[in-house]
């Protein structure tokens, strides 16, 4: 008797401990718990830690509620200015609510994955080639959008969306290569007439300088001169400005004797020095015509004296 009775407990205690081991069930923090009783939805969402059901009578379903990432395959589609494009993108979605994910969506992931693929093609027809490559975020707000509005009845939220790549034919690349080419060098000549205008208002400005103060044509004759000897040339080529002879003409004529040694000067020590001749010395024309001048008022002076 007494042992029937120890049996008994011992089975007793088997099946509430197998009757347990069926009941318990633990829920993870990043998960809800979705109760069907005799395949009805049992009101209130089972949350994280230990859990007790009914065992063969309630079925315990878990949905992740962390966001998930995933890729969208990518799609060929031709835009709005016919130019053929294959874009990717990848979207980011999160369970809000477990039960209308378990109710009103046979497969939640598939059926967002589908919808953004889908959603892709209709915004690749409705963007021009430009918006793909530059205006991305306004036609990620777009695609967003599109696939929010019926993943809020799935009990999905959609947190972004973003186009990863768009991949265009090799002639598409060469031609778009070319048009960037044509650009640069269309600025670079707007650059370089920019330059030159600006040049010729400042060579304008100095030639207005320069012909109230005849004085600065010569010295920037002078300067050109210095700066080509510099370069130690075996040939000095010396320009010789009718600005300069006019100078000359309108000087008295001890500036134009003047400015006539300061010319040979300058031009002796940028030139080889010559071997020694006994060849007679000849002068310069200029260099005549300026002694003469100073000699014809010494003459009258002379004159007057006697």
């Amino acid at each position: 008797m007494g042992e029937a009775l120890v049996v008994a407990v011992i089975a007793l205690i088997c099946v509430f401990g197998i009757y347990g081991l069926a009941a318990a069930r633990v829920v993870k923090q990043y998960e809800r718990g979705v109760v069907f009783r005799l395949g009805r939805l049992r009101e209130g969402i089972r949350g994280p830690g230990f859990q007790l059901i009914l065992p063969f009578v309630d079925k315990l379903s878990k949905v992740n509620m962390q966001i998930v990432t995933m890729p969208v395959p990518a799609q060929d589609g031709i835009t709005r200015d016919n130019v053929t494009v294959r874009v990717d993108a990848v979207i980011y979605f999160k369970v809000v609510d477990a039960a209308d994910a378990m109710i009103r969506v046979e497969d939640y992931r598939f059926a967002v994955s589908q919808m953004a693929q889908t959603s892709l093609r209709s915004i690749i027809g409705k963007s021009d080639l430009d918006d793909l490559l530059s205006n991305r975020e306004k036609l990620n707000e777009g695609l967003e959008l599109m696939i929010d509005s019926p993943a809020i009845g799935w009990g999905v939220q959609i947190d972004r969306v973003e186009i990863k790549d768009v991949s265009l034919p090799e002639t598409m690349k060469r031609s778009m290569a070319r048009q960037a080419e044509a650009d640069r060098e269309r600025r670079a000549r707007v650059i370089n007439a920019d330059a030159e205008l600006q040049a010729s208002k400042k060579l304008s400005e100095a030639a207005r300088q320069m012909a109230g103060q005849p004085a600065a044509l010569q010295l920037r004759l002078l300067q050109t001169v210095v700066a080509v000897a510099a370069e130690k040339n075996s040939t000095l080529v010396l320009p010789f400005p009718v600005e300069l002879l006019r100078f000359l003409e309108r000087a008295t004529p001890a500036e134009a004797h003047q400015a006539v040694q300061a010319v040979a000067g300058v031009a002796e020590s940028a030139s080889k020095p010559a071997p020694e001749t006994n060849a007679p010395e000849t002068k310069a024309p200029e260099a005549k015509e300026s002694e003469e001048k100073q000699e014809q008022p010494t003459s009258g002076r002379e004159k007057q004296t006697v």
